[in-house]
C-alpha cells in the first residue's frame, strides 16, 4: 500500500503523523510511504532522515493525496484538504467531528473512508490512541494554567505552590480520566491543594488509591461544583464522552461567582468544551477574559511539544497503520476495537456517538 504523510497545516501545528522509525517499519513490511517535504520540520526530522528510513519525498501535500491509498496524519483535515481526499482513500487521524459538522460534511462528500484515533477502543473500555495526548494535555493544562495565574498574564497574581506561610492555590479538576489524573499528578507535584470530580464512583475509589489522600475526590454534581467555585484559582475542563460533544459543565452565569483573575483551563475545547464560554484558541494567542476570568481554551496542547507528542501517539498508532497497510479495511474485521473508530464511510456517517450528537444538523 502507499501511505501518505502531508504536512499538518492547522495554525501551529508541529506534530507529524509518521516519524521516521515508523516509516521504516512500514517499508520493512513492503509498503510504500510517501512524505510531504518537510513534515518532520516540526519534531527536527529532514527529509534526508526519512529518506534514509525508506521513504519517498514529495514536493507537495496535493501529490501525496493523489497518490496515497491511505492518508496518516495527526489533526483533522482541513478544508483544503479534505477537498484532496477521494472515494476509496482511508484516511486516519484524530477527527473530533461532533463539534464540526462542515469537517463530516466534506468527509462524507469526499467518499472517503475515515478512521478516527479518539474512538478506536480496548479490551478495558479505553481510548488507546487518545490517551498518550491526554496525558500530555493534562500536564500541560497545569503548567499552562500555573503561567495564567501569573499578574501579568491577567491571573491573580498566584504562585501555584505557594510558599511557606502562604497558601498554594486550590485547582478544581472537572473528570478524573486520563486528562485529569495527568492534570492531578503534576498539580499535586507542585503542591497545590486540588479537588477531583467525577461521577463514577469507582474511578472516584481509584483515585484515592492513587493518590493516598494527596487530593480531594468528590462526586460530581452541580450544586459541588457551585459550592466550590468561589475558592478555586484554576480550573481544568477535563470531561470525555467518546464521539460525543462535551456537557457544559460550566455556564457563563457561574464566571460572576468566581474571583476576578480566576484561570479556566478547557482541555476538552476539541470536542465542544466543557464552558459556556469557551472557544477555540491558538498557540499565539492561547488566552482571553470573560467577565474578568482568564480562559486558556487551545484545541491542539500537544502541538506545543511536538518531538514528545509525535514520538508519543507513533508508539500507539503504528501497529494500526501497519494492519490497515497489510489488509486494508480488512483489518475492521478481525480488529472489532479498530472498527470503532471508524466515524465516515461510503459517503455517510457511521459512528453512533457521533451521530447522536450531530442529529438535527447533519443528515
Amino acid at each position: 500500500m502507499k501511505v501518505g504523510v502531508p504536512k499538518e497545516i492547522k495554525l501551529e501545528e508541529n506534530r507529524v503523523g509518521l516519524v521516521p522509525t515508523s516509516v521504516q517499519e512500514l517499508v520493512q513490511h513492503g509498503h510504500q510511504v510517501l512524505i510531504e517535504s518537510r513534515a518532520g520540520a516540526g519534531i527536527g526530522a529532514s527529509d534526508n532522515d526519512y529518506v534514509q528510513a525508506g521513504a519517498s519525498i514529495l514536493d507537495s501535500a496535493a501529490e501525496v493525496f493523489a497518490s496515497a491509498d491511505m492518508i496518516v496524519k495527526v489533526k483533522e483535515p482541513q478544508e483544503v484538504e479534505w477537498q484532496q481526499l477521494r472515494p476509496g482513500q482511508i484516511l486516519f487521524t484524530y477527527l473530533h467531528l461532533a463539534p464540526d459538522p462542515k469537517q463530516v460534511q466534506g468527509l462524507v462528500d469526499s467518499g472517503c473512508t475515515a478512521i478516527a484515533y479518539e474512538t478506536v477502543t480496548d479490551d478495558h473500555g479505553g481510548l488507546p490512541l487518545l490517551a498518550p495526548m491526554s496525558e500530555i494535555a493534562g500536564r500541560l493544562a497545569v503548567i499552562e494554567g500555573a503561567a495564567g495565574l501569573k499578574k501579568p498574564s491577567g491571573g491573580k497574581g498566584l504562585l501555584i505552590s505557594g510558599v511557606p506561610g502562604i497558601a498554594p492555590a486550590n485547582v478544581m479538576i472537572l473528570g478524573g480520566g486520563v486528562v485529569g489524573t495527568n492534570a492531578a499528578r503534576l498539580a499535586v507535584g507542585l503542591g497545590a491543594r486540588v479537588t477531583i470530580l467525577d461521577r463514577s464512583i469507582p474511578r472516584l475509589r481509584h483515585l484515592d488509591d492513587i493518590f493516598g489522600g494527596r487530593t480531594s475526590n468528590c462526586y460530581s454534581t452541580q450544586g459541588a461544583i457551585e459550592e466550590l467555585l468561589p475558592s478555586t484559582d484554576l480550573i481544568i475542563g477535563a470531561v470525555l464522552l467518546p464521539g460525543a460533544a462535551t456537557p457544559k459543565l460550566i455556564r457563563r452565569k457561574h464566571l460572576k461567582a468566581m474571583t476576578p483573575g480566576t484561570v479556566l483551563c478547557d482541555v476538552a475545547i476539541d470536542q465542544g468544551g466543557c464552558f459556556e464560554s469557551s472557544k477555540p484558541t491558538s498557540h499565539t494567542n492561547p488566552t482571553y477574559t470573560v467577565d474578568d476570568i482568564l480562559h486558556y481554551c487551545v484545541a491542539n496542547m500537544p502541538g506545543a511539544t511536538p518531538m514528545t507528542s509525535s514520538y508519543a501517539l507513533n508508539n500507539v498508532t503504528l501497529p494500526y497503520v501497519v494492519a490497515l497497510a497489510n489488509e486494508g479495511l480488512g483489518a475492521l474485521e478481525h480488529l472489532p476495537h479498530l472498527k470503532n473508530g471508524l466515524n465516515v464511510q461510503n459517503g455517510k456517517l457511521v459512528h453512533p456517538q457521533v451521530i447522536e450528537a450531530l442529529k438535527g444538523i447533519v443528515g
